[in-house]
């Protein structure tokens, strides 16, 4: 069996994704991005462009005290400045300070920049890339050369972009990178470059590419396939504009499908985890639609799907999630069939036969019709399964609830709920009120105040989101609301909704769906199921 062809993975995520619009990295979130991708198995870490700012100095200096098992961290820098002596540039003598073993230099390729951008000759630029590179050669393990603009500066003047590249090359780089720094290159220019470097260097290649064109994916396996064994890129595609080449799909392409060698399986299993970690030190959302790492990568809605996929996967999942960490989802919504409530309650610990299936289904399309939401109210599906097969118990009845508001004498409107209920076998009714800076939270508090007295495990519940959606703007006052409550007890986290024209009596029903939902688990918990 012939040996894989290996793929040296290089991120830069520290340096180029911290450029992406809204994201700032502190330096203890570079530092454990760093540690996460070492114990992965990434070849190259970029750490950023030392002496750029105060943040990354701090970080280069802290990394000198921190062993990496795998990994080789790189600091990023410009060439030279034009006519000055390397050994007196003030720009370099700050990546040498980082005391990394490799130096990424990236040079200019596109003649336009070298007139434009730096203001200096061809032959001007040609000495810049060559002089850096022989200074720094020497000073570390390994240069890593980036041919900025390589694409673009080869459409425009092919003999220049390969007299850049064949500088780099002489003067003893490592790797010659082709970097797609506009992002708006075809896969087909982006063959044609590449086999013209390839005849023009004796070095190994490597591909950066961003995503303007979206064909960032495509242009680094385009260049793969001809020969590049590096690929460059950043964890979920962050990056300058659109971002860069996502480093979870180029990896699940490489080595899921085409068979090269990039991390080992097990390290693979962790990519969806990287992806949210990257998410969350990036203070971003996780995006719902990546490929192979996103929570709808592997979401089935369409009752067809979950029928066929219950029979088997491969016949709408182009590989089995658990090899990227990531798992199987199948909503629950208008679009449902059978197999989608059957799937559903599988997936939910729920028994449900076929007989109950069609009446679930056919009660989930009338509620969604009226502006009900499921696909992230699992807790609210679980209970109307449990209402339509007649299993769903009582646990509290309310039998009213006031609200009021009044401005205090700060001028801040306060409101105030009164809610009397009581609990089945119990004779004792709770009559109380709680207050709080809006109504939600007043509802909130007064209902726990009276349940608590029943169930001290509501203690437990806090709610993490409140999401309140107009579903017919033009309807005025009178529009439909869709109240979607996602809560937590510390163990588990689960969501409720509630729709109604009455904004509070929606919250209502997601507040009371969301204490019914624990009561019910815990009671299951207890009873061992």
């Amino acid at each position: 069996m012939p040996e894989k062809r290996k793929i040296a993975l290089f991120d830069t995520t520290l340096r180029d994704g911290g450029q992406t619009r809204g994201v700032h990295f502190s330096v203890e979130d570079k530092i454990k991005l760093t540690q996460e991708l070492d114990e992965m198995g990434f070849e190259y870490i970029e750490g950023g462009w030392p002496g750029s700012n105060p943040k990354d100095i701090k970080f280069f200096q802290t990394m000198k005290t921190i062993p990496l098992k795998y990994a080789k961290l790189t600091s990023f820098s410009s060439t030279r400045l034009k006519e000055t002596d390397p050994a007196k540039d003030a720009i370099l003598a700050e990546l040498l300070k980082a005391e990394t073993s490799v130096f990424t230099i990236f040079g200019k390729t596109w003649d336009m920049h070298v007139y434009e951008s730096l203001n200096t000759t061809l032959e001007e630029n040609l000495a810049m890339i060559h002089s850096t590179i022989s200074y720094l050669k020497p000073r570390g393990d390994e240069v890593v050369y980036d041919a900025e603009h390589f694409f673009d500066g080869y459409r425009a003047n092919p003999e220049y972009a390969i007299k850049t590249i064949q500088a780099a090359a002489d003067a003893g780089a490592d790797w010659i990178v082709l970097c797609d720094t506009n992002g708006g290159s075809l896969p087909r220019q982006i063959q044609e470059a590449v086999s013209a470097a390839k005849a023009a260097v004796d070095k190994k290649l490597g591909i950066h590419t961003h995503d303007d064109g979206d064909l960032s994916l495509a242009n680094t396996i385009a260049a793969v396939e001809l020969g590049c064994t590096m690929v460059q890129g950043t964890i979920n595609g962050l990056g300058e504009r659109c971002g860069n080449a996502n480093l979870c799909s180029a990896i699940g392409a490489l080595s899921l499908k085409l068979d090269y060698e990039t991390l080992k399986a097990e390290k693979i299993a962790r990519l969806t985890y990287l992806s949210h970690l990257v998410s969350e030190l990036s203070n971003k959302p996780h995006q719902d639609s990546l490929p192979y790492v996103g929570e709808r990568a592997f979401t089935h809605k369409g009752g067809i799907h979950v029928s066929a996929i219950r029979k088997n996967p491969k016949l709408y999942e182009h590989i089995p999630p658990e090899l990227v960490g990531n798992a199987r989802y199948i909503p629950v919504s208008d679009q449902a069939g059978k197999s989608n409530i059957l799937e559903k309650a599988r997936e939910l610990g729920m028994k449900v036969e076929d007989a109950h299936a069609k009446s679930i289904v056919a009660k989930v399309k009338e509620l969604e019709a009226s502006g009900y939401h499921f696909e992230g109210a699992d807790a609210s599906f679980e209970l109307l399964t449990d209402m339509v097969t007649e299993r769903r118990k009582e646990y509290f009845t309310v039998h009213g609830f006031r609200i009021h508001s009044w401005e205090n004498d700060n001028g801040e409107i306060w409101s105030e709920a009164t809610i009397k209920v009581s609990v089945p076998g119990n004779q004792n009714w709770q009559h109380t009120v709680g207050e709080g800076a809006g109504p939600v939270e007043a509802m909130d508090r007064a209902l726990h105040k009276a349940l608590e007295v029943f169930y001290p495990q509501l203690a437990d519940i806090r709610l993490t989101d409140f999401k309140v959606r107009i579903l017919d703007e033009e309807a005025g006052t009178k529009a439909i609301t869709r109240v979607l409550i996602t809560s937590t007890d510390g163990k588990r986290h689960w969501g409720t909704v509630g729709v109604s024209e009455n904004i509070i009596e929606a919250s209502w029903r997601a507040l009371t769906e969301s204490i019914e939902y624990k009561l019910k688990k815990d009671e299951e918990e207890n009873n061992g199921k």
